[in-house]
């Protein structure tokens, strides 16, 4: 976790006294961080930050309680996993949003897969964030696919521009034909990333 974005939550939840108890106490008894993350909502508010576009002050206080574990790598990953696994929508979310400030690896890639599965917009809009440049090239596509066939917006999709590729080109392109014939509409940000890999390709 970046000492910047860990400055930047701590300042949009200063003075939570429950979340500095929280973080002192996952710090010093691990196997509290089964009960703090559920609760973090209800002590921290789910109103979203001014300062930080996309986050809720639920998440960051989750995030904030996964960074202060004293576990890393393969162990935190395992604490992370069954924290995702057991947890609320709500939950899962800040799991997901958090994967790319704690020290992982690539451990975690198998919740990305997971909320991919699912028809929750708001944990396919978070899978693709960040962290999923550790999701290979075809799990990251039929990602991308899913957005639009859900309508998530393209704008949450991590290092689009960068990632797109032909194969991603043929493959929206299928579902623009798809759709055309069901005398259904392509969203206006898939159509104009389809005409910008076509056109890249000439």
């Amino acid at each position: 976790m970046t000492a910047t974005t860990r400055q930047a939550l701590r300042a949009e939840l200063a003075g939570n006294e429950w979340l500095d108890a929280a973080l002192d106490r996952v710090a010093a008894e691990p196997a509290s961080i089964a009960v703090l993350v559920p609760a973090a909502g209800r002590h921290c508010g789910r109103d979203e930050l001014a300062g930080l576009p996309g986050w809720r002050a639920d998440d960051a206080a989750r995030l904030l309680l996964l960074a202060a574990l004293p576990r890393r790598g393969s162990e935190l990953a395992t604490e992370v996993t069954e924290i995702y696994r057991y947890g609320d929508a709500d939950e899962k979310r800040a799991v997901l949003l958090a994967l790319p400030y704690l020290d992982v690896g690539i451990d975690c890639v198998e919740l990305l897969r997971d909320a991919l599965r699912t028809n929750d917009t708001r944990l396919v809009a978070a899978a693709l964030g960040r962290y999923a440049e550790h999701l290979d090239d075809p799990a990251w596509r039929h990602g991308v696919l899913k957005c639009v066939f859900m309508g998530v917006p393209l704008n949450s999709v991590h290092r689009l521009a960068g990632r797109a590729d032909a194969e991603l080109a043929r493959m929206l392109g299928d579902l623009a034909t798809e759709r055309y014939a069901a005398g259904r509409t392509m969203p206006d940000d898939a159509t104009a990333l389809l005409r910008r890999l076509r056109q890249d390709a000439g």
